[in-house]
C-alpha cells in the first residue's frame, strides 16, 4: 500500500483509495476472519432465494449478469454468487428452458486484494461446444464469466440496464468518507475523545446520519440505472435496533468500548497526541429499519419489497469459548481485518500493532461480557425498481 508512515492523516478522497478489507491469507487478513460474516450470510440464504424469485426471467439468448458490490477478498463472494446462479439456473429448467450464460462480476475498491479473490475462484467449466447443463453439472468449477471491477459503490459501476441481480452483504453501512464536521475543530459535530460514533454527541451521531443518507441516496440512483427492468437488489448491512444512533449495539461494542480504549491506551502512555487520536474515526454507520426506509423512500428509484432487521449473532469465532486469551485474539484479529488498513495508514505498522495488542489484552479480560454481549443485527433489503 502507498500509504504508510506515522504521521499520516488519511484525507476523505483518499480512503477510496487505500481502504479495503485486509488482504492475503495471514492470520490478521478479511479472508481468515470473516466466517462469522458466512455463518450470517448462509443463515439469510431463505431471504436471498425470495428475492431470486422475484427476477424477470429474460431469453436465453441474453447472458445473466450478476454483481457481488463490496466482494471483498475470502470465499463468502464465490459462495453467494454460486448460490444466486444455481438458484437462476434452477428456475430456468423449471419453466424446460436451456439456462442463459451467466456473468458475475466481483466489485469493491482499487485496493480490495483481488488477487487473493482470483486464485480462490474455481476453474471455469469446459464451455468448449458442450451445453450450459454439462458445464453446471462439473463438480468444482464455476458456470459462468468471473471479472473483477474496482470502484467505489457510491457511484455508477455498470452501463445503464445491464444488471439482473445486485447483491451487497456487510459492506453499506461503510460510509464514502468520515464526515468532514466530525474532524473539525471549529465543529460542534467534533468527535473530541472519540474514534466511533458510539457514545458521541448527538452533533456528531446527526453528521454520521446524514453522510449515511447522502451515500445510500447515490448507491441507489447509480443502481437503477445500471439495473435491468425486472431485477432485483438483495442488500445487507450492519443495522441496530435502538432509536438513539449514539447507541450503535454490536458495533458500539467492537469499535466503541475496547478499541477506544486502546486508543486511549496510546495517549496515555505518550505513544500518540490526543489529537492525533481525535483526527481518526471508523467510517461506520448502521442504521435503524426507519433510516434505511426513510433514504429508499425519499430516493424513489425503487420499491421496498422486504425490510426486516436480523440477527446475526456474534462475529467473533472461536473455538473454546472459555479460553479468554482465544476470545481476546479472536476480538483483536476481527476489528484489525476490517479496520487494520485504516489504522495502519494513520499511525504506521508499529503503533498499529501496538494498538491491536491493547484490543486484545483488554479483550481477554473481558472475554465472558464479550462473548455475551457482542451480538450484530443486520438491516435486510430486498428492492426492485419501482
Amino acid at each position: 500500500m502507498a500509504l504508510k508512515g506515522d504521521n499520516v492523516v488519511v484525507s476523505n478522497m483518499k480512503l477510496e483509495r487505500i481502504f479495503s478489507m485486509k488482504g492475503g491469507k495471514g492470520e490478521t487478513s478479511y479472508a481468515n476472519n470473516s466466517q462469522a460474516q458466512a455463518r450470517h450470510a448462509r443463515s439469510m440464504l431463505h431471504l436471498l432465494e425470495e428475492t431470486l424469485d422475484g427476477v424477470q426471467l429474460n431469453s436465453p439468448e441474453v447472458p445473466f449478469v450478476v454483481v457481488d458490490l463490496g466482494c471483498s477478498s475470502g470465499d463468502n463472494t464465490i459462495y453467494i454468487v454460486n448460490v444466486i446462479i444455481k438458484h437462476m439456473t434452477k428456475r430456468y429448467e423449471a419453466l424446460g428452458q436451456e439456462p442463459p450464460e451467466f456473468s458475475a462480476f466481483f466489485s469493491d475498491l482499487p485496493s480490495n486484494d483481488f488477487n487473493t479473490l482470483f486464485q480462490l475462484l474455481p476453474p471455469l467449466a469446459n464451455y468448449g461446444g458442450g451445453s450450459m447443463e454439462e458445464c453446471l453439472a462439473a463438480d468444482n468449477h464455476r458456470s459462468y464469466f468471473a471479472a473483477g471491477v474496482p470502484g467505489s459503490f457510491y457511484r455508477r459501476l455498470f452501463p445503464a440496464k445491464s444488471i439482473d441481480v445486485f447483491h451487497s452483504a456487510f459492506s453499506l453501512h461503510w460510509l464514502s468518507q468520515v464526515p468532514e464536521s466530525v474532524l473539525d475543530k471549529r465543529s460542534t459535530a467534533y468527535n473530541k475523545g472519540r474514534v466511533f460514533i458510539h457514545g458521541a454527541s448527538e452533533s456528531t451521531a446527526n453528521a454520521y446520519k446524514k453522510q449515511f443518507q447522502t451515500d445510500l441516496a447515490v448507491f441507489l440512483r447509480s443502481r437503477s440505472q445500471e439495473m435491468k427492468r425486472g431485477g432485483s437488489m438483495f442488500l445487507v448491512c450492519l443495522g441496530r435496533t435502538s432509536v438513539d444512533p449514539t447507541d450503535h449495539g454490536g458495533a458500539g461494542l467492537l469499535f466503541g468500548t475496547h478499541f477506544q480504549d486502546a486508543w486511549d491506551d496510546l495517549v496515555q502512555e505518550g505513544l500518540i497526541s490526543a489529537e492525533k487520536r481525535d483526527s481518526f474515526n471508523i467510517p461506520v454507520y448502521a442504521p435503524s429499519l426507519q433510516d434505511f426506509k426513510e433514504v429508499v423512500e425519499a430516493d424513489g428509484s425503487f420499491a421496498i419489497n422486504k425490510l426486516q432487521v436480523f440477527k446475526g449473532g456474534s462475529p467473533l469465532v472461536v473455538n473454546q469459548p472459555d479460553d479468554a486469551a482465544e476470545v481476546g485474539r479472536a476480538l483483536a484479529n476481527s476489528c484489525r481485518s476490517v479496520s487494520g488498513v485504516l489504522v495502519d495508514a494513520h499511525i504506521g505498522d508499529k503503533l498499529s500493532e501496538e494498538l491491536f495488542s491493547r484490543v486484545e489484552r483488554r479483550g481477554t479480560s473481558h472475554a465472558k461480557v464479550l462473548l455475551e454481549q457482542l451480538q450484530f443485527f443486520h438491516i435486510v433489503a430486498s428492492l426492485s425498481l419501482a
